[in-house]
């Protein structure tokens, strides 16, 4: 099994298994691949949950070395396979957490270019494969969307739990933006009656410059994480063109509210239902693009964890784990080296 190891400045660019750092404090990107990366901690061990065949699952004892672990799943759910049409396989854009014992893994099932998509949830004790106990239980769909009857799209999963300890499920990508509904108390169904909230978009119609000929991506909005931090409730999602290597044009925008159903405003006090965001983080010459981001808090620090598109590898994903700089006014902002950030 390889081992992705933190190597000596001169080593970074020689060896596939380096880990790539620009600096003690920042910058912390790595030479491992992954894509929509989450991250969780058990018993001092630290597990990146990503887009792959099964799930891909990564683990490491410090957050510098990092050591492939067997996917969430042997084989792709059955129902994956049964309900969304031209599914082939790759689970994509994870989310985990841990309640009461129980670890809860929501991921995502859906082809390129369409909304006929689903989320589904499976549950753990553990997150070691060495462990007895350690077993991945799927329960089947949360929320599904249809090509042709849904404007939204069941991708892209984050729990989050309210004030009153409800938990919430944000999702979508494009379309008509991000979702919000409410879930069960075991998290893994929708709660009844049903509660749907819509918490960002990004219409092309509104204050917003016409997209390049052929290009849709003015609209394009995905991957929302919402973290709270004193009072507030911070909503994390990712603008423009993602998986498209050296091209990709990704960045991570934020807006925040008191309530977790919104609204949602930027530092310009513009909606997020309407296009508002400000910017986080963005790539440059030598990463691509940025996003797809998760955020946590480790041992007092609050951690920004998300891929980057690495153009001296010909536009791979690769691991990111970036302290969140916060501002007078408790704005979040990550800073990248020169080279990396225009």
């Amino acid at each position: 099994m390889a081992i992705l190891r933190r190597l000596p400045g001169p080593l970074l660019r020689a060896s596939i298994g380096a880990l790539l750092v620009a600096g003690p404090a920042r910058a912390e990107h790595y030479d491992v691949r992954v894509h929509d990366p989450v991250m969780v901690e058990q018993n001092g061990t630290y597990y990146v949950f990503h887009t792959g065949r099964g799930v891909g699952v990564l683990s490491s004892d410090d957050m510098q070395t990092w050591e492939p672990r067997p996917p969430a799943f042997q084989e792709p759910p059955g129902w994956a396979t049964e309900t969304v049409p031209r599914f082939r396989g790759s689970l994509w854009a994870p989310d985990i957490s841990y309640h009461d014992g129980t670890y809860t893994l929501y991921y995502s099932a859906s082809s390129f270019g369409s909304n006929d998509s689903a989320i589904g949830v499976a549950t753990n004790t553990t997150l070691d494969p060495d462990d007895p106990d350690y077993a991945w239980v799927d329960h089947g769909p949360v929320v599904r969307s249809v090509r042709g009857r849904d404007l939204w799209n069941a991708i892209d999963p984050n729990l989050v739990l309210d004030d009153q300890g409800t938990p919430w499920l944000s999702f979508g990508s494009f379309w008509s933006g991000i979702k919000l509904v409410r879930l069960s108390e075991d998290r893994l169904s929708l709660a009844r009656p049903q509660e749907w909230h819509t918490i960002a978009a990004r219409n092309r119609y509104w204050k917003l410059p016409e997209a390049d000929a052929g290009d849709t991506l003015s609209s394009a909005i995905e991957a929302p994480f919402i973290f709270k931090k004193d009072g507030w409730y911070y909503l994390f999602v990712s603008w423009d063109r993602c998986c498209a290597g050296a091209e990709s044009t990704y960045k991570v925008v934020v807006g925040r509210s008191r309530d977790v159903t919104g609204p949602y405003l930027d530092r310009e006090g513009e909606d997020m239902r309407f296009g508002g965001g400000s910017l986080v983080v963005r790539g440059g010459a030598a990463w691509a693009g940025v996003g797809h981001n998760s955020a946590y808090t480790f041992d007092g620090t609050d951690y920004l964890v998300f891929h980057g598109y690495d153009v001296g590898d010909e536009g791979r994903p690769k691991l990111w784990i970036e302290q969140i700089e916060w501002d007078r006014d408790a704005w979040p902002r990550v800073t990248l080296d020169a080279e990396t950030e225009r």
